[in-house]
């Protein structure tokens, strides 16, 4: 029995498609902002700085003349998302694809962790990416299809060196396992829920942190086989494979782009 053939380059593309990208002024979040535009998506950008959201949204109109909003969104308030989400439906009919790129991180001994730290963490990391799905996926539910990635971490799978980092380590091994919780929730709903792990990424956060601590750059590139630390465009392709058709029997999977950190 023969399928109908859709040629390799046409699964890729996201023409008329709606992406809503949370953290989206971010480093990350302004990368998958540039590549989903490129593919041909329409894009809510999300982020509780609205000045680089902003930003990001010019860039992507006078490049790609993609139809962009912009948001002030505290993925803390599920009150505030749900305005959001019901404001991306009524500007743009329909969500097809949800990006969690948001997050914090904070290097700090458990033993000097303050209870505000710990909160801080779990409430931005990981409560912030379940209400930004419930609310998206209960749009997607009743149209009966979506895609959703959460930008998770390879922190969530390993302890990592030399830094101290229990509360992210663990927040970030939350959003993997709530995304597999949910990817076998919602497939009932055609909803494919993946997330990406990305290995040490130089953004502007991580880049802040390294400037008091230099050597822990040489000490990532020394434990990574590939010899570097990626870069936000490293993870543009494996976000755009997971929001596209390319990967319609993927949901549940968490897909670690990290240089070959975590394989030694």
């Amino acid at each position: 029995m023969s399928e109908n053939r859709v040629s390799v380059k046409d699964m890729f593309r996201l023409d008329g498609k709606t992406v809503v990208i949370t953290g989206g002024g971010g480093g990350i979040g302004s990368a998958l902002a540039h590549g989903f535009a490129e593919m041909g998506a329409d894009l809510a950008v999300l982020d509780r700085d609205e000045t680089n959201a902003e930003k990001v949204a010019m860039n992507l109109k006078r490049k790609y003349k993609a139809k962009v909003s912009v948001m002030k969104v505290d993925v803390c308030s599920p009150r505030d998302i749900e305005r959001a989400v019901d404001s991306v439906v009524a500007d743009f009919a329909q969500i097809d694809v949800l990006v969690n790129c948001h997050g914090i991180a904070q290097w700090m001994a458990s033993e000097e962790m303050s209870e505000e730290d710990w909160r801080r963490m779990m409430d931005v990391n990981l409560n912030g990416v379940f209400f930004v799905c419930q609310a998206v996926g209960r749009h997607m539910i009743k149209r009966g299809r979506g895609k959703i990635v959460n930008i998770a971490s390879m922190s969530g799978s390993i302890v990592n060196t030399p830094q101290h980092q229990a509360h992210y380590n663990a927040s970030k091994a939350g959003v993997i396992m709530l995304t597999k919780s949910l990817a076998a929730e919602w497939a009932k709903h055609n909803i494919q829920v993946n997330c990406v792990s990305p290995g040490y990424t130089l953004t502007t956060m991580v880049t802040q942190f390294l400037k008091d601590k230099p050597q822990y750059e040489l000490d990532w590139k020394a434990r990574t086989p590939m010899g570097r630390l990626a870069t936000p465009s490293d993870i543009v392709g494996p976000v755009i494979f997971l929001a596209s058709e390319a990967s319609g029997y993927v949901t549940g999977h968490d897909l670690i782009v990290d240089g070959g950190y975590t394989v030694l």
